[in-house]
C-alpha cells in the first residue's frame, strides 16, 4: 500500500469516527430535554473547536473536505447540546 493510499483511507476512517463521536451528543440532548441536564462547558468547547476546524478546512487554499465534513456535525450538535444544557 502506498503512503498516499494509506493517508486517504485514514482520512475516511477518521472522518467517519469523528462524525460518530458527534452523533453521540444526541443522547445527551435527549437527557437534557428530559430534565437530566449535563454540563454546558464541554459541548461549548466542542462547538468552538469544531467551528475553528470547519473554517480551517474550508478556507485553506486547497480545501480540506474531510476535516470540514468531519467537524461540521460537532458545530451543530455541540451547539444544540450546549443550549439544551442551560
Amino acid at each position: 500500500m502506498t503512503n498516499q493510499r494509506f493517508i486517504t483511507i485514514l482520512g475516511y476512517v477518521a472522518t467517519f469516527t469523528a462524525i460518530c463521536m458527534y452523533v453521540s451528543y444526541l443522547q445527551q440532548i435527549d437527557l437534557n430535554l428530559s430534565g437530566q441536564k449535563g454540563g454546558p462547558l464541554q459541548p461549548l468547547a466542542t462547538t468552538i473547536n469544531c467551528t475553528l476546524w470547519v473554517i480551517y478546512g474550508l478556507f485553506k487554499e486547497k480545501r480540506d473536505w474531510p476535516i470540514a465534513i468531519a467537524n461540521f456535525p460537532g458545530v451543530i450538535l455541540g451547539a444544540i447540546t450546549f443550549i439544551t444544557a442551560l
